[in-house]
């Protein structure tokens, strides 16, 4: 097939899956739009890198990027203040986030670099007032849902796109260790890919289950299939190129199937969780991931070859014995934030990142901003615990999104900033899921189904 027509049946395809979210996503506002495309550009590549496929690093940005997130920021600040956002309850509802934002702008002062790290901590706030946004919403919860729709429904696709027939350009890179042939579709490396791909599975598996089950209506022809075909293709990217895949991204989405369906086995079974269970799960997987590199990765190494990779887990345990003495020097207050990778220290490591959240964390913030973090994810657990009891359904999609993301930390790095697609997506269902789903809500799916019903 002809790349150009490829491109035309894509494109008219995930056109075709916009209308079908904007058939469910009924009381959203076009401002909406504003965070799903700042979600999307978080999700896949910088804006630059669409039109320099080897420009700046994400971090580093071009002009287009900083233009980007001026027009985005300046956009959200209007859409809040015509909405009268009651800044007071924002800071007593989400007391600890707050802790955190606020010692990441006080830890600039001791950075090596304290314009970028103020630079890097502006895209923080963004991420704050895109959240925001959602949060203001009529339906917050109906909201965030159409975003990740949007997000799934055309980045998934768009990666099929390019890696099939646009992989010289954009879709197929080299490892320059290894000189394998890695997928990356419409992100910049495998690994980011993996992360797009492992959100999306699960929730769309999510959703097909909840519909399933009844707690969820077809409100279109063809949706169902239309799903299930996306569905596959995230498995397909996930499986990666002769068996090359995100043996991070799988392992994490793994965990958080098996937590949804260990939720729903309690449900069928009229069984409570218990009132501390989630959060202990949360705080061993924390103290779990902090540890790791400290032993040199012992645990986790013992499964490598199950998920064939070596000892070394892709040699990040010779970068966690580099790193890590590096971090004891600062244990308390760490580098800075944003102030860890300069240029010399990449330059001096050979590497960006830490491959392991925690450890980065400690790099940029110390233990004082580990603790915050722990209880940000902490108060996270309990509040998604108290929503299986109104909410069960989407209690258990957040849970498994916690999990996921503490599990996908061990050997990754995306808790380091609300700006990585894992925790943007955590941030967004921390504001999000405060406001309990509107009676507004139900009347309107009744009306649809008595629609449905009538015709």
């Amino acid at each position: 097939m002809p790349p150009q027509l490829a491109l035309v049946l894509c494109t008219a395809f995930v056109l075709f899956l916009l209308h079908l979210d904007r058939k469910q996503a009924l009381t959203v506002s076009r401002a909406l739009w504003i965070p799903s495309i700042w979600m999307l550009v978080v999700a896949s590549r910088p804006v630059t890198r669409w039109f320099e496929p080897e420009g700046p690093r994400a971090d580093a940005g071009g002009q287009l990027d900083q233009l980007f997130l001026i027009v985005v920021l300046l956009l959200g600040m209007f859409i809040l203040t015509q909405r009268k956002v009651r800044w007071s309850n924002a800071l007593k509802e989400y007391s600890w986030f707050m802790l955190l934002i606020g010692y990441m702008l006080v830890s600039i002062f001791w950075s090596d670099i304290p314009f970028s790290s103020f630079k890097r901590w502006i895209r923080e706030l963004i991420a704050i007032v895109m959240a925001l946004v959602v949060l203001t919403e009529p339906e917050p919860r109906q909201a965030l849902e159409s975003v990740f729709r949007r997000v799934t429904y055309i980045l998934i696709p768009f990666s099929v796109l390019l890696i099939k027939y646009y992989a010289a350009e954009y879709g197929v890179r080299f490892s320059p260790w290894s000189g394998k042939r890695m997928w990356i579709g419409v992100t910049t490396q495998k690994n980011a890919l993996g992360r797009l791909c492992m959100i999306a599975a699960f929730f769309l598996i999510w959703t097909l289950m909840r519909r399933w089950k009844g707690r969820d209506m077809r409100l279109a022809k063809y949706q169902t299939l239309a799903e299930v075909s996306v569905l596959m293709m995230t498995l397909w990217l996930l499986k990666g190129p002769e068996g090359d895949y995100s043996a991070t991204a799988t392992v994490a989405l793994s965990g958080a199937l098996a937590t949804l369906c260990v939720l729903q086995w309690l449900k069928r079974h009229e069984m409570n969780v218990g009132a501390n269970t989630l959060t202990a799960i949360t705080a061993i997987l924390i103290g779990f991931g902090t540890v790791t590199p400290m032993y040199g990765g012992s645990v986790v190494t013992y499964f490598a070859s199950d998920l064939g990779r070596d000892a070394t887990l892709t040699g990040r345990t010779e970068i966690w014995a580099d790193l890590l003495p590096v971090a004891m020097r600062q244990p308390i207050t760490g580098y800075g934030f944003g102030g860890f990778w300069t240029a010399a220290t990449r330059a001096a490591h050979d590497i960006n990142e830490a491959h392991s959240g925690y450890l980065g964390l400690l790099l940029e913030l110390g233990f004082i901003g580990l603790f915050l973090v722990a209880m940000f994810l902490l108060s996270c657990s309990r509040k998604a615990q108290r929503t299986l009891a109104h909410d069960y359904d989407w209690g258990s999609l957040w849970m498994g999104f916690l999990l996921m993301a503490l599990i996908h930390n061990v050997t990754e790095t995306s808790i380091t900033s609300f700006t990585s697609y894992p925790s943007a997506v955590l941030l967004f269902l921390a504001f999000s899921s405060t406001a309990p789903s509107s009676c507004a809500m139900k009347i309107s799916r009744k009306v649809i189904h008595l629609s449905n019903t009538i015709h």
